[in-house]
């Protein structure tokens, strides 16, 4: 029985043997491919390992190997004993609930709150983007106690350090605390508010400092470190990449602020503020000011304050104690596409001329409302953030040549700036607007402009056409933005002085789009209204 069993798997064995051979066969051939590609590159072993190489296909732009390291460890030891922690100090008296001076209530719903947050039970100011000044006992000067905690970067061995304005607004006493847990009391040299920026000075010698690194040189997908202390945690290092580059989150008409944010995902929350967002190269390219958030909390959109514009906002707080500011004296706005078909315009590039200021750099250069300038000292525009940023960075006295784009071409002026007041513009904001039926200003009730109206609206004594006295609020003119009180100054680019022309003109429109010049007490500005279907 045996010897029969046997005898029927013998012919197995030329099988079994086949198939070995198969086997190493394959196996030679992978050790053999395997050598080949490590051998030109496609694989890392040995002193290698550090690195992981990702190809990109596909693409004939992408040109080199991106290789990410699997630590950053040498980064974030260089940089982070640069970066402090900021704690104020004001006069102060608890309050009886957390949330009675916040005007978005418990859940803190607006999207853009400043995220620098005092870490004690009595946390939420709720004030947004700055904080209400400290209240007082019924008595007075109540005691000195911690109000607020963010970060800052030491930027020279003896002592400057750049943090945000918000960080240090309204306190009495301002300490640093290093890395090495030393603690300082801090000077402040100057706060510039439009900037969001600051400049403290310790009593300090040898200290470490950060690079300041150049954030124009900066590109969208580049990996970043956020270093700060969120929450009071203590000091954090978050890693990310920028997202975007030239963002603005008050962009609205008559925003006293400069903004030109690079936006990154790099996890930032309260009290990082201040702080440092670095290259791998351990440069500062970057200040942390805002999040973007409907909780508070970090949702992975930050904004920093790039180093071309704290250097120079930095230089001039230590050299004088105050920022000053090229005025070009005109009011602009960005262009849509509606507002580029009006003006013939082949873009949407650009900042359009809504108003200009008699007697300031723009009226003695002839700008006139409805140009789009183009460029500006040989740098093309973008959108208006651009062109304010450009001339607030060119400096009062600085004679400068810009493009504008008029009656379908382009022309070169020249003018010497004037200086930017301080004060921040107020930025109008309402509803409304109404006209005959079927018009695009179908809703809106219009009275002839009399002396008294201007003085009740605070309009310039200049002003002419007609105001606008109700607005239905279910019309397109109340979606596009218009109010009770605005003057319309002209339809479809006519001067319009009185009810009888505002009649005339928009029966000549009939039912189409209608390009408005609006007037306001903080200036003019140009609207496309669009008839509702």
């Amino acid at each position: 029985m045996f010897m029969a069993i046997l005898s029927e798997r013998l012919p197995l064995r030329p099988n079994l043997m086949m198939y070995g051979l198969i086997g190493t066969a394959i196996l030679l051939i992978g050790l053999l491919s395997g050598a080949a590609m490590n051998n030109k590159g496609w694989l890392s072993f040995g002193g290698e390992t550090n690195k992981v190489p990702i190809y990109i296909a596909g693409d004939p732009r992408v040109t080199e190997q991106v290789a990410l390291n699997n630590s950053f460890a040498a980064v974030a030891k260089a940089v982070t004993p640069a970066v402090v922690t900021v704690q104020t100090s004001s006069r102060t008296r608890p309050r009886q609930s957390p949330f009675f001076d916040d005007p978005f209530g418990p859940f803190g719903l607006d999207p853009f709150r400043d995220f620098f947050r005092r870490q004690l039970p009595y946390d939420e100011d709720g004030q947004t983007p700055r904080r209400a000044r400290p209240q007082q006992t019924p008595e007075g000067r109540g005691r000195l106690m911690p109000s607020g905690l963010g970060s800052g970067v030491i930027v020279s061995p003896d002592g400057y350090i750049i943090t945000n304005n918000h960080v240090i607004d309204d306190a009495e006493k301002v300490e640093v605390i290093l890395n090495d847990r030393r603690s300082f009391t801090a000077k402040v040299i100057g706060a510039d508010p439009p900037s969001d920026l600051a400049v403290l000075k310790i009593d300090a010698s040898n200290l470490p400092t950060l690079q300041i690194g150049d954030s124009n040189k900066v590109e969208v997908g580049d990996v970043v470190l956020a270093v700060g202390n969120p929450l009071g945690v203590g000091q954090t290092v978050t890693l990310g990449i920028i997202s975007a580059k030239g963002r603005s989150t008050r962009g609205t008409f008559g925003s006293g602020s400069y903004e030109d944010f690079l936006q990154t995902d790099a996890a930032i929350n309260r009290g990082n503020s201040g702080g440092a967002l670095v290259n791998l190269r351990g440069e500062l390219v970057g200040i942390p000011s805002q999040i973007l958030s409907q909780t508070g909390g970090n949702i992975g959109i930050g904004f920093a304050i790039p180093t071309a514009m704290a250097r120079s906002v930095m230089d001039q707080l230590i050299k004088g104690g105050k920022v000053q500011r090229g005025k070009l004296g005109v009011i602009i706005g960005d262009l849509t596409q509606e507002l580029a078909d009006q003006f013939n315009y082949k873009s949407t590039t650009g900042a359009l001329v809504q108003d200009v200021e008699p007697g300031q750099p723009g009226d003695r250069a002839g700008v006139k409302p409805g140009d789009i300038i183009t460029e500006f000292q040989g740098q093309r525009i973008e959108d208006s953030s651009r062109l304010r940023n450009l001339v607030a960075q060119a400096g009062p006295g600085s004679t400068v040549k810009f493009k504008v784009w008029r009656d379908s071409q382009e022309r070169e002026l020249t003018t010497t700036l004037a200086e930017m007041n301080a004060k921040a513009l107020g930025s109008g904001s309402g509803r409304g607007e109404a006209g005959p039926a079927g018009s695009a200003l179908s809703g809106v009730r219009v009275d002839n402009l009399t002396s008294d109206l201007t003085r009740r609206f605070n309009l310039p004594a200049a002003t002419r056409g007609v105001i606008i006295t109700d607005v239905d609020p279910d019309s397109a003119a109340a979606d596009a933005g218009l109010q009770r009180g605005d003057v319309i100054e002209e339809i479809n680019r006519q001067s319009v002085a009185n009810t009888g022309e505002f009649e005339a003109a928009l029966q000549k429109a009939g039912k189409n789009n209608v390009l408005l010049r609006v007037r306001r007490a903080d200036g003019a500005r140009y609207i496309v209204i669009r008839p509702r279907e």
